[in-house]
């Protein structure tokens, strides 16, 4: 139902409100036609013009009106839902309206966006720290999406109807249907599983077809109409299609690669006669979105509108990027633009095996190519939060004799940022040791704060115990390792795994959290005093701390609650240390001195020449795995 505002705007009302709006400091409006309806995000306004009304009138009903004017566009261009993972802080910001027609962009892991010129068919590339835009493949031809993962760029050639991928500047096909067929089978966007299987759309043939890593095409969707973009939740059991024509969003669930059940309807765009259910992307959380006729829809993984961004022009796809992946970029037909989010996009999948080419050189960056030694389990669902599921990736060696130990493995980043995926060499170079490891994500500050990384980081603990013998581990030989703010969570579940509040409500709650081992790399132990709190007190809403819990002024309690060292007692499990020669070895001194006082075992190992992060770097990961292997075999020997 429209919400009828009696605000009046003298002359022109598309430009009157569009002024008035922005002189009261809002941005997130958008206006359809050169009618008297304004459209605030899902709200429609609708103003009458003075036109016909006397001076005197206009003076009057002006000044009266005013302020009910001003309450009433405050209160409507409040975001959807309080759950909006759309940054408000931040406006959208225009990046580049050099293009023919830009469509489906792609992020590539390591600092640049790839963006497609349908119709001036070039491949552009854009780095978002230089702001440097360049053409990388002049006569690319007719590029409607791109996606990235596993090192490689793949490509929808719609313009010569196949599934490429890009081998440097070569274009080489993966798939290719006949250009003469009738109707047309030519692409229109695709997304890539974590296998290496492609799901791509035929908007004219109704399907969604599936394409096996070994090359082999079938029919994923058999009928769905006009389908356009397409994506997958981020534990890849559901495929979620657009159809353009209708404007609605389908949700299927993958029965195995490439099977799919029959097709739920998710969400209508129910926002007038204009067509265009087009692009789509996932966030980590499970969020949908899809370019519609004017905006980004978002909604929950359970159908939820959470919120609705507005371009300047009509929005085509959307893709997150940046180095947090923190960044929604949207293609537009006026345009590629950039809209900052809470949560972060799901980041792509590393490279896994010998053959991708996109690899950078570098002999410092450990290799995540997955041996045939182990078998991988990936994105693994091991706790739920409503409907937002955690997810991990799971490692384990294939010939192994018994019962094998379990290590949790925790990502860095600040409580803000980071993701499973920065820690996969360390989780092979453990399993390839004998262990079943366990990468974990965890929710970051930006999508909850305090206690919910740490309630993740012990439900996946319990994960283990409940599922230990299908997974074939001890469950009384569970380690974890972390590095950074990872550390940080590590050295809490050490010592904090007998305080309910930090164990949350992700499931198994009949299992116990309590690690026999733990690891902490360059990670704070004291949260409520020394350098995280002076960082808090001195920087404000700029501190990560602050920002993963909030003000220490308003919050000590909560500072405290996170504090792995006033929580240290005599039946925490031992606590190794490890930390490079140049990354303040002096660190957790205290914490290790109360261990010891306290009967718990625990030391220090300082790597020469190592700095901040050098878990993630050769040489220091080998040399560092050998010790962890050795106090992991110590500790979590079975007696």
């Amino acid at each position: 139902m429209p919400h009828i505002c009696d605000c009046y705007i003298i002359r022109n009302p598309v430009v009157e409100v569009k002024l008035f709006v922005e002189l009261m400091g809002i941005w997130n409006f958008s206006f359809r036609h050169e009618s008297l309806t304004v459209k605030l995000l899902d709200h429609t306004v609708t103003v009458r013009s003075l036109a016909s009304e006397t001076s005197t009138e206009k003076e009057s009903l002006m000044s009266s009106r005013l302020l009910l004017s001003v309450l009433f566009l405050f209160q409507v261009i409040s975001p959807l839902s309080a759950e909006s993972p759309v940054d408000q802080s931040h406006p959208l910001d225009e990046v580049s309206t050099e293009f023919g027609l830009c469509d489906g962009p792609s992020w590539d892991g390591t600092g640049s966006l790839y963006i497609p010129d349908v119709k001036g068919q070039k491949l552009y590339r854009y780095w978002p720290k230089q702001d440097k835009m360049q053409v990388y493949l002049n006569e690319a031809g007719r590029i409607s999406a791109t996606f990235f993962n596993h090192g490689k760029l793949y490509l929808s050639d719609n313009g010569n109807s196949s599934i490429c991928w890009l081998k440097g500047k070569e274009v080489v096909t993966i798939a290719a249907n006949d250009l003469k067929a009738k109707p047309p089978q030519r692409p229109n966007d695709l997304v890539v599983d974590n296998q290496g299987g492609i799901y791509y759309t035929l908007t004219s043939t109704n399907q969604v077809i599936y394409i096996s890593p070994s090359g082999e095409q079938s029919v994923a969707v058999a009928e769905i109409k006009t389908p356009n973009g397409i994506t997958m939740s981020p534990d890849e059991k559901t495929l979620y299609v657009s159809a353009y024509v209708p404007k609605e969003v389908y949700s299927y669930q993958i029965t195995k690669a490439g099977k799919t059940s029959d097709g739920t309807l998710f969400a209508t765009m129910d926002d007038g006669d204009a067509k265009g259910a087009d692009g789509m992307c996932i966030d980590r959380a499970g969020n949908v979105y899809c370019a519609g006729a004017s905006d980004i829809w978002i909604w929950s993984p359970s159908g939820k509108l959470l919120d609705k961004i507005t371009p300047p022009t009509r929005p085509i796809n959307c893709s997150f990027g940046d180095s947090d992946m923190q960044s929604l970029y949207i293609t537009c037909f006026g345009g590629l633009y950039r809209q900052r989010m809470q949560l972060t996009g799901k980041s792509s999948q590393p490279v896994s095996t010998s053959e991708a080419p996109t690899a950078p050189n570098n002999d410092t960056r450990p290799s995540t190519v997955i041996p045939e030694t182990l078998k991988p389990s990936l994105d693994v669902v091991y706790a739920a939060d409503g409907d937002r599921n955690l997810l991990a990736d799971i490692f384990s060696p294939v010939k192994a004799q018994g019962k094998v130990p379990a290590i949790v493995v925790v990502h860095g980043g600040g409580w803000m940022k980071g993701d499973k995926t920065k820690f996969r060499a360390l989780a092979i170079e453990l399993a390839n040791r004998g262990y079943l490891t366990m990468a974990i994500e965890y929710r970051l500050g930006g999508e909850a704060k305090l206690p919910a990384a740490i309630h993740d980081c012990n439900a996946a603990v319990r994960y283990l115990r409940a599922n230990a013998d299908s997974l074939g581990i001890d469950p009384n030989r569970i380690g974890a390792v972390g590095g950074s703010a990872g550390g940080h969570l590590v050295g809490l579940m050490a010592t904090g795994h007998d305080l309910q509040e930090l164990q949350g409500e992700g499931g198994n709650q009949d299992y116990s959290s309590k690690l026999q081992a733990a690891i902490v790399m360059a990670g704070p132990m004291q949260i409520s005093t020394g350098n995280v709190a002076e960082q808090a007190s001195k920087n404000g809403d700029k501190a990560y701390a602050t920002q993963w819990i909030g003000p220490i002024s308003e919050s000590l309690d909560q500072y405290e609650l996170a504090d792995a060292h006033c929580h240290i007692s005599s039946d925490d499990s031992p606590i190794l240390f490890m930390v490079g020669e140049h990354d303040k070895p002096e660190r957790n001194q205290a914490s290790r001195e109360k261990l010891k006082a306290a009967g718990v075992w625990t030391d220090v190992i300082v790597y020469k020449n190592g700095k901040h992060g050098c878990w993630n770097q050769l040489p220091w990961l080998t040399e560092m795995a050998e010790d962890m292997d050795l106090f992991f075999q110590e500790q979590l020997s079975s007696k």
